[in-house]
């Protein structure tokens, strides 16, 4: 056989062999479907649509956070951008808020949808779980999973598997018509998502595959991992894909470990990044992203910008980074399309990319126009509905417990008890989930704060019996790593104690659940005040508008809550920033008068409703916030004694794992950046990890940053926090921009309890070889006396 002809006969197997590995069985169909037009499948080089190589320009977009009646003028931008595939995440907790009870209608019609997407020539890619992150309430983990107590989420565990079986067969019957192969757009179906970064159990991974084969999906299937964790719960059976925001060379040199032939493809690629409250906003770096793009394009790599429109997460479905970082509602994150659907300098560069590398004959249709945008003049709130004087019954308990006892979702929960006449005292819980109030007799005297973990407030003296209430506010499910077992309310014991006794434990205790829906809302009894207040309340104005359109709500003289706009829940605010305007769609607006409900948890400066043409996402108001303006100062021991560990990493952007020589035991864990392999004074860290005794990540539940000796906080967001928040695209890096302080640099965690670590996994600040402040020699401290105070 001569050498061309050989060739070609290993190209034909190669690419039999991926379509045999990849191709499934069909399900028997659950609905009436049309017969298949187009045939997708994977080749041994590229992506064939219809036997024709195809390379997948794709970008996301969540129906989930575009309202429906905007759908058709998101997906006609993406289109516009160039790309030919929308991916769409489906979040669990919005198909099923209760067991057993789905939700497709309306503003969760995932089908209409698809056939939207299809109508404007987009393929799609569907993720629908049962894991997303993105960003979501418990990643899109419905809450009452949480009501089994020991339930071990991401596992094969038998109650999490039965719930996600019953799930993933409601999916396929409701989208299972919307495949390719059915007559639909769906081209691919991710199974998971990012795994590798929680676990190893390829058999998990396996149960969730074949799930979806008995839910019916016949078209591929494939799993997503960053480029560190690509082997971790790899199947052979499910096509990898990588995720990254830079450094496609890399990503694409370790997804050819385990997939030496076949389409490489990005399934997330990071043209910005999202916001948390108190930090500042992110940006992304244009020019490299351009050129990674160019790089994927020029080299017929597929893709998934992540986000090409990250909209708005409306309601209660805010996320929490860990260990917890609560997220903004506004999820503009620095996408090529904005919050509010207008095209950006970066949308128009990344059309112009993309229009050099279409298919012959492909064109890109114009971007549709700007949706019309409006003012509001403002206007005073005067109806007021103080959340003391609209208490519903409450339910008894000896000792306090978390929300999902009590079978509540969302919203905020107030916890009632007596306390006898007595001195100072000091009022301490395991722990608050997540910003909590205590009044006494209804006079506010003081804050719990999860992100400090500050569960702990001084009473004054009581010279006679006094209602203690303490109202906890739930900001958002963990969304990432072990933490999304998040429960949120009082974690007990709630103690008392008083100079030179012990502590007391307070029983006897009243439940007030305070879901903040749409039945509460509506039995809410206002009186009518000409002056602001600070006891949390509902605020309630009457606008009139004369022809609706967007706009954006100006929140800065209001403190902290959420906002509903003729019954619609525009999500959380918080006069802490960046984000100080809440996005308004004009559909939800109405020519003549239209209700605004604002509660406001701290008390509004002027109680003031007024609408701007412009979103304000990056104005920070530090001095606002009630719990930490800025680190608290502390008292380091002076000699740290011997290290656990000294050593050195190698250069470069890969993971790195570590082991100590022997396992050390404390609370606090120092990590000492001695200098960095290019010889400048930064020090920076994408993740740190640390692992018990066994090699087993440790839970960074209740983790804070003791002491860090320099952060860069001016100029972009270097916070220490992103060292420990599970997520490799950002990173803490030392003071860059005002001053540039010298090494030695100092991290130290505090683990919240005395903990054995046996070793920890290192990652470096991400991108090309020349990013500054990866770290050479390093020194590694464990002890329970780091801090001294």
């Amino acid at each position: 056989m001569i050498p061309n002809q050989l060739r070609l006969v290993r190209r034909l197997l190669a690419a039999l062999s991926l379509s045999l590995l990849f191709a499934h069985v069909p399900a028997r169909a659950t609905t009436a479907a049309a017969p298949a037009a187009h045939r997708f499948e994977i080749g041994a080089n590229d992506f064939l649509l219809d036997g024709q190589p195809f390379q997948i320009r794709c970008g996301e977009l969540h129906a989930a956070r575009v309202p429906r009646e905007y759908w058709q003028h998101r997906l006609r931008l993406v289109k516009a951008m160039g790309l030919n595939t929308v991916c769409a995440y489906l979040f669990w907790n919005v198909h099923e808020p209760r067991p057993g009870e789905f939700n497709w209608a309306g503003q969760a019609d995932v089908a209409e949808f698809c056939r939207a997407a299809q109508a404007e020539g987009l393929w799609v890619i569907l993720r629908p779980g049962p894991y997303a992150c993105a960003e979501w309430e418990m990643g899109g983990f419905p809450w009452w999973l949480l009501k089994h107590d020991d339930i071990q989420l991401r596992t094969r565990d038998a109650r999490y598997m039965d719930a996600v079986k019953r799930y993933l067969k409601e999916v396929g019957r409701a989208l299972g018509s919307q495949q390719i192969t059915h007559g639909g757009p769906i081209l691919m179906v991710q199974v998971e998502n990012e795994y590798g970064f929680y676990g190893k159990d390829a058999a998990y991974m396996g149960e969730l595959r074949q799930a979806l084969l008995d839910a019916g999906f016949d078209v591929p299937l494939f799993a997503c991992n960053p480029k560190d964790h690509l082997k971790d719960g790899y199947r052979a059976d499910l096509f990898p894909v990588v995720n990254f925001g830079s450094d496609p060379q890399g990503a694409f040199k370790a997804l050819r470990e385990i997939l030496p032939t076949g389409p490489l493809m990005c399934g997330e690629f990071y043209p910005g990044w999202f916001d948390t409250w108190g930090a500042p906003h992110h940006t992304g770096n244009t020019e490299r992203y351009l050129t990674d793009l160019g790089y994927m394009l020029e080299n017929r790599a597929s893709f998934s910008i992540y986000m090409a429109h990250g909209g708005t997460t409306f309601g209660f479905a805010t996320g929490a980074d860990r260990p917890f970082k609560p997220d903004t509602s506004s999820y503009d994150y620095d996408a090529p399309i904005s919050e509010a659907g207008w095209t950006t300098p970066k949308f128009e560069l990344t059309r112009a990319l993309m229009a050099k590398h279409l298919q012959p004959g492909e064109t890109i249709p114009a971007a549709p126009a700007r949706n019309p945008v409006i003012t509001i003049a403002p206007v005073a709130a005067t109806q007021v509905a103080r959340i003391f004087a609209n208490l519903p019954a409450p339910l008894a308990d000896e000792q306090p417990r978390n929300m999902e006892a009590y079978d509540q979702d969302y919203g905020c929960i107030l916890y009632r008890t007596q306390l006898p006449a007595g001195p100072t005292a000091t009022l301490d819980a395991a722990a608050i989930h997540d910003v909590g109030q205590v009044f006494l007799d209804g006079q506010r005297v003081g804050f719990t704060d999860r992100r400090s973990r500050n569960f702990r407030v001084e009473l004054p003296a009581r010279t006679k019996p006094a209602t203690l209430d303490i109202l906890v506010e739930a900001m958002g499910r963990v969304n990432f790593g072990p933490e999304v077992h998040d429960r949120k309310g009082i974690h007990g014991p709630v103690t008392l104690a008083v100079a030179g006794a012990a502590a007391t434990e307070l029983h006897g205790w009243q439940i007030f659940r305070l879901p903040l829906d749409a039945r509460m809302l509506g039995g809410l009894k206002y009186e009518t005040t000409n002056a602001a207040a600070s006891a949390p309340a509902f605020w309630r104005a009457t606008v009139k508008i004369e022809k609706p359109g967007d706009c954006f709500l100006d929140m800065r003289p209001w403190g902290k809550g959420f906002v509903w706009v003729n019954g619609h829940n525009l999500g959380r605010y918080w006069n802490i920033g960046p984000q100080q305007t809440m996005y308004v769609p004009g559909p939800w607006l109405k020519a003549g008068e239209n209700e605004i409900v604002i509660l406001d948890l701290l008390g509004p400066e002027q109680p003031v409703v007024a609408a701007l043409d412009q979103p304000i996402l990056i104005e920070l108001r530090p001095k606002l916030d009630f719990a930490r303006g800025k680190r608290r100062d502390v008292k380091l021991r002076e000699d740290f004694g011997a290290p656990a560990l000294a050593a050195s990493f190698a250069p470069g952007s890969a993971l790195q794992e570590v082991r100590l020589p022997v396992a050390a035991r404390g609370r606090y864990f120092c990590f000492e950046s001695l200098n960095a392999h290019d010889g400048k004074p930064f020090a920076s860290i994408a993740e740190i990890a640390l692992l018990d005794e066994t090699g087993k990540p440790l839970s960074a539940e209740g983790w804070t940053i003791a002491y860090v000796d320099s952060e860069e906080r001016e100029r972009e967001d270097g916070t220490a926090e992103n060292a420990i928040d599970g997520q490799t695209a950002n990173f803490w890096i030392t003071q860059w921009g005002d001053a540039q302080p010298a090494h030695p640099h100092r991290l130290i965690l505090d683990l919240g309890a005395t903990r054995t670590i046996g070793g920890f996994r290192y990652t470096p600040r991400q991108g090309a070889a020349d990013v500054t402040g990866r770290v050479k020699d390093y020194r590694v401290f464990v002890a329970d006396d780091l801090i001294t105070q």
